[in-house]
């Protein structure tokens, strides 16, 4: 990923182990990705706060051939939609676990170092 002025927020907290998110202060909705508007009520009032690391899965695939040169080494994987307990949803990198995949898996943050940048996997 490029980091600019606007997401250096969350990559900073991703390398420290956090997830953090962007929050109206107007409206109160919890913004993800970083925008500088807030989507719901236009407002330019976003500050950044630390969500929990809590979500439920609403989908997932398993990637053969990636995209990216990037991500070779890493394939197969599974990438999901994973709808956090403050609201978002985000494209999320999923870690194997110790059984299958399943839609409405609760899911928490691991923070995992790929490709020289820790993700919130």
């Amino acid at each position: 990923p490029t980091i600019t002025a606007l997401t250096r927020p969350f990559w900073d907290a991703a390398a420290e182990g956090r997830l953090t998110i962007q929050r109206c202060e107007d409206c109160g909705k919890a913004i993800f990705y970083p925008r500088p508007i807030c989507p719901h009520c236009w407002s330019r009032h976003l500050l950044w706060k630390d969500a929990s690391g809590r979500g439920r899965l609403k989908s997932f695939s398993e990637v053969h051939r990636p995209g990216h040169p990037g991500w070779l080494p890493a394939a197969p994987y599974v990438v999901g939609l994973v709808e956090l307990a403050e609201g978002p949803t985000m494209l999320s990198f999923i870690l194997p676990g110790t059984r299958p995949l399943q839609v409405g898996d609760v899911l928490r943050l691991a923070p995992t170092p790929i490709g020289g940048r820790v993700l919130p996997a």
